[in-house]
């Protein structure tokens, strides 16, 4: 089926608890990702390890395998029941959560981030074609972002509810739980997480898949045709990726050494940090992040093609002034600068997606989705935190200098950034305008949701 009448699209009520569900398995998703960062002096002294070591744990340990598993199952997403890959992969995330917690050195606490990388390759493409397929053109910016939205969400909550567990278990010390024996209390967080998501998958069986809509929708498109339509249109598709990505570098970069930052420069304690930069990301993350869609939107509807591509645009160059908030000298002064950094930095992050939804036929957005996650993973998530701490280790050779490392690190990935997206925006407007002339290759069409992922969860397309 392909037809794109609003008046076809779910109702407002359906596609908006839609989109509360997923941005809670986001959430779910950022809280497991990004607990870690709060926790790194802890788990430093009782697995003896090192800052590079750390940023592997939070960064390229995890962004390999989610980059991995993000192109199979990007793919599985533009064919497959959507709601059954999401449940799947947090079952797995979930599991190797609880499995991080249970770590006794090192080489444990990497597998269990792998498994987590892999399980949380799983959302994206399956949400995003989900959200695609339930709102109109001039809405669909807007609700992808209230769902990226779970970025802010889950790092905030992350942070504040690590601060609080922190707090109660220090003063409570090791616990001794059944089987398990004595753990720390870092320990016990990661296990706690884990039990969450597995039971969180249960409220995924309020979504109903909706009908798969636009440019391509019901057909399958062979890996061939999917990779000759990205090369005919690489331009667009590598500036827009990279850009994106080099601003995904400095927010995760940024976003795992803060807590450090302030705990080293300033003394403050892991409780103090937790509640007070986790409510500056969870408050002003969502606004700049909803923000960036709307304006987007507004952009669209004022006849600008590429208004999703320009927004991540104009957020790089708001954003380098703020680079420079580490070099503060008062903690007060440095926490009240993080609140235009963080919103500058949340702003690209539903846009992102969103564009790539403009410029993709339906059959070839979750493989999209897949494509630009491993580059933004790779780049980002991979190198963000693990640039900061190379240059902290080897270049500066000292703890403190973190504050300098992440500033060299935003200006040049935020400068960068900015002139690739710049670039990229009149390669934009040229796929959005040959988009409606794109027909897909004569096969048989897509049976979709006959193949379920998971016995229950998985729902027959009618």
């Amino acid at each position: 089926m392909n037809n794109n009448k609003k008046t076809d699209y779910p109702s407002p009520l359906r596609a908006w608890s839609m989109v509360l569900i997923l941005m809670c398995a986001y959430i779910l998703s950022f809280v497991d990702r990004q607990i870690l960062s709060l926790l790194v002096e802890p788990i430093r002294r009782d697995l003896l390890l090192n800052d590079t070591q750390i940023s592997l744990l939070m960064g390229l340990a995890f962004a390999v395998f989610y980059t991995l598993c993000g192109l199979p199952l990007g793919r599985a997403a533009d064919s497959r029941s959507r709601r059954g890959l999401i449940a799947l992969g947090i079952l797995v995330w979930s599991a190797a959560t609880a499995f991080c917690g249970l770590a006794k050195n090192y080489w444990h606490f990497l597998i269990g981030r792998i498994g987590v990388g892999a399980g949380e390759a799983a959302l994206n493409p399956a949400a995003y074609s989900l959200i695609a397929d339930s709102f109109p053109d001039d809405r669909r910016a807007t609700a992808m972002s209230v769902y990226a939205m779970g970025v802010y969400l889950g790092s905030g909550v992350a942070y504040m509810l690590g601060a609080l567990i922190i707090k109660f278990a220090s003063a409570q010390g090791d616990l001794v739980l059944p089987l398990l024996g004595e753990i720390r209390h870092w320990q016990l967080i990661f296990i706690i997480l884990g039990a969450l998501g597995v039971a969180f998958t249960l409220t995924l069986l309020a979504i109903k898949e909706p009908v798969r809509r636009g440019v391509g929708a019901g057909v399958a498109v062979p890996v061939k045709d999917v990779a000759r339509y990205l090369r005919s249109n690489r331009s667009t598709i590598v500036l827009h990726n990279f850009g994106f990505a080099l601003l995904m570098l400095v927010g995760y970069g940024m976003g795992a050494w803060a807590p450090t930052f302030f705990i080293r420069t300033y003394g403050w304690t892991p409780t103090e940090v937790g509640m007070i930069y986790g409510t500056i990301v969870l408050v002003f993350g969502c606004i700049g992040v909803v923000a960036g869609g709307r304006l987007a939107d507004y952009l669209r509807k004022r006849g600008h093609r590429d208004a999703s591509m320009r927004v991540g645009f104009v957020a790089a160059l708001l954003g380098i002034p703020c680079a420079f908030a580490p070099l503060s000298p008062t903690a007060e002064i440095a926490a009240a600068l993080q609140i235009p950094a963080v919103l500058f930095m949340s702003m690209p992050i539903g846009v992102a997606a969103a564009s790539l939804q403009e410029i993709m036929p339906n059959s070839m957005r979750g493989q999209a989705i897949a494509l630009y996650s491993l580059i933004a993973s790779l780049i980002g998530l991979g190198l963000g935190p693990t640039a900061v701490a190379l240059i902290t280790d080897y270049g500066f050779a000292d703890p403190l200098a973190v504050r300098y490392s992440m500033v060299i690190v935003s200006v040049l990935g935020l400068s960068f950034g900015a002139l690739l997206l710049g670039r990229g925006l009149v390669h934009f407007r040229k796929t959005h305008e040959d988009l409606a002339s794109w027909r897909p290759p004569v096969t048989a069409p897509l049976d979709i949701g006959t193949a379920p992922l998971t016995p229950n969860l998985a729902e027959k397309h009618h």
